[in-house]
C-alpha cells in the first residue's frame, strides 16, 4: 500500500512520461542519456549517440532534462 505523497509523485511521474515528445533529452532508470526520436504507445526509440538508436520502455524514463541541462549522476533521483 502506497502512503499518500508516494502516489502523489508516481501520478506526476506517470502524467510526465504521457508528455513526453520526441526532440526531448531524457534520463533513464539504468543510466541512458539520450534524445527521443521516436514515440510509440509503449515504448520510445532514443538517439543515444549519432546515428545508434534504441528502444526502450516508457516506464524506464527517470526525468526529462531541460534545454541547456547537462546531466550528472547527483541530479537523477
Amino acid at each position: 500500500m502506497m502512503i499518500r505523497p508516494q502516489q502523489r509523485k508516481e501520478k506526476e511521474r506517470l502524467r510526465m512520461i504521457a508528455e513526453l515528445r520526441a526532440g526531448q533529452r531524457v534520463i533513464f532508470a539504468g543510466g541512458l542519456i539520450g534524445t527521443i526520436t521516436e514515440a510509440k504507445d509503449a515504448t520510445f526509440l532514443v538517439e543515444i549517440a549519432p546515428k545508434v538508436s534504441v528502444e526502450i520502455a516508457r516506464g524506464a524514463v527517470s526525468r526529462v532534462l531541460k534545454d541547456g541541462e547537462a546531466a550528472s549522476l547527483d541530479e537523477a533521483k
